[in-house]
């Protein structure tokens, strides 16, 4: 009877969440079933619904799972990019940015190492809301393939993003809970040589597996016109008080932790200019309200897997080796992909005990972000370049992006536990 029961054990089904969310990996790959294409959006949700028919979770535990601060960021990016974009005034920034590139070469180049650099600055769902619109621009003026623009937007506020504590949601939780003194300088000094290089292997990767498209000349270069000037300059002035809060956060966190204050009010107070003006309705009516969606959506799974404790359950096996860089890296990108990189931090950070090296933050740090470089749900700046390229008619599946994807994450992997 005791074998029988161990037996059982061993061989016994995962939770019907986890399930769920294998499920929801196996649509967002096929995205289609039948004669019916679905979208990541209505993947989530559809995930999201099961768990709370079958009991998995609550509805007062699926209410309380949803990041209201996140949806408030979001809200905010999205209503200063796209007044942005629909006034002309971002395709005119964009225009600037590559002025200088006289081939594909240069134009790949200058994607990722400035939406990268700008992601360590802006945050990289901001960048990807804003560059989307931009990356397609450039691919529709210039003849590049739509697919290559988009890869070097996502790899691009990916990797970037690791060497900042404001870069992405899961550095600033590890930059305030693991009681960092200076973290812009710790991550900086730990983090800043070897995400240059990994920007570096995104390019030398796409070269690779897009070797057609570079060589090509672009020598024809002409500055974008604004279509709206009143929508322009209110835009312009929202961009620039972002930059001014977040100029003023880095500052706050660096030497008045106690006065800092959060991403979402920099992205609400950034959208007032824009919420305020005339073409407010105008800018409301145009935001992808799908991707808010599947945050929502995302949550309620994401909680849902946590209940079952499943990963817990999982780190407690594993408990003496947490602290290795080698396992750090390992679990925060295998991981990442089923609870997302935000919970994984909030996870792992306990589990790893009181005293916690900078190695070990840096570690966690660069492995749950370059986690976003594998799969499609691995990073949310991934669904966010999706779905807004989705509404004007392009797309990256499953298949392409962790085809490129995981040589670029082995790559990182590689670099970042050389140098860490």
């Amino acid at each position: 009877m005791a074998t029988g029961s161990m037996l059982f054990s061993i061989v016994s089904l995962p939770d019907p969440s986890v399930l769920i969310l294998l499920g929801v990996f196996v649509l967002t790959a096929l995205r289609q079933v039948g004669s019916l294409r679905l979208q990541i959006w209505q993947v989530m949700t559809i995930g999201a619904l099961l768990v709370l028919v079958l009991g998995e979770i609550s509805p007062e535990k699926a209410v309380g799972a949803i990041n209201i601060d996140v949806l408030i960021f979001l809200f905010g990016a999205f209503c200063v990019g796209e007044a942005l974009n629909r006034s002309g005034y971002l395709g005119c920034l964009g225009s600037r940015i590559v002025s200088r590139a006289r081939n594909t070469d240069q134009l790949v180049l200058l994607v990722l190492f400035s939406t990268g650099l700008l992601s360590a600055i802006l945050m990289n769902d901001t960048l990807a809301i804003m560059g989307t619109p931009l990356v397609l621009q450039f691919s529709r003026k210039y003849g590049i393939s739509p697919k290559l623009m988009l890869f070097a937007l996502a790899f691009g506020v990916t990797t970037g993003s690791v060497m900042s504590p404001i870069g992405n949601p899961q550095n600033l939780l590890i930059a305030i809970d693991g009681n960092l003194d200076a973290p812009f300088v710790t991550f900086f000094r730990w983090l800043a040589l070897p995400t240059l290089i990994c920007l570096i292997i995104a390019y030398a990767a796409l070269k690779l597996f897009f070797r057609r498209e570079f060589g090509k000349s672009i020598q024809i270069h002409s500055e974008e016109v604004i279509t709206d000037p009143e929508l322009a300059r209110v835009s312009k002035m929202a961009l620039l008080l972002m930059l001014t809060l977040i100029a003023c956060k880095i500052f706050l966190v660096e030497f008045l932790p106690a006065w800092n204050f959060n991403l979402s009010w920099i992205a609400l107070l950034s959208a007032s200019p824009v919420l305020l003006s005339r073409k407010r309705f105008e800018v409301l009516k145009n935001i992808d309200w799908t991707t808010l969606i599947f945050f929502v959506s995302m949550f309620v799974l994401m909680e849902s897997v946590w209940i079952s404790g499943t990963c817990q359950g999982l780190l407690g096996k594993l408990s003496p080796q947490l602290g290795s860089v080698p396992m750090i890296l390992t679990l925060s990108i295998g991981l990442s992909q089923l609870i997302s990189n935000v919970p994984f931090v909030a996870l792992y950070l306990p589990a790893m005990g009181s005293v916690v090296s900078q190695r070990q933050l840096m570690a966690l740090a660069a492995g749950s972000t370059i986690a976003g470089n594998l799969l499609i749900l691995g990073a949310a700046s991934n669904v966010i370049i999706i779905q807004n390229a989705e509404k004007e008619g392009e797309t990256l599946s499953f298949a392409e992006f962790s085809r490129i994807g995981a040589l670029i994450t082995f790559l990182d992997v590689i670099i970042y536990f050389i140098f860490i």
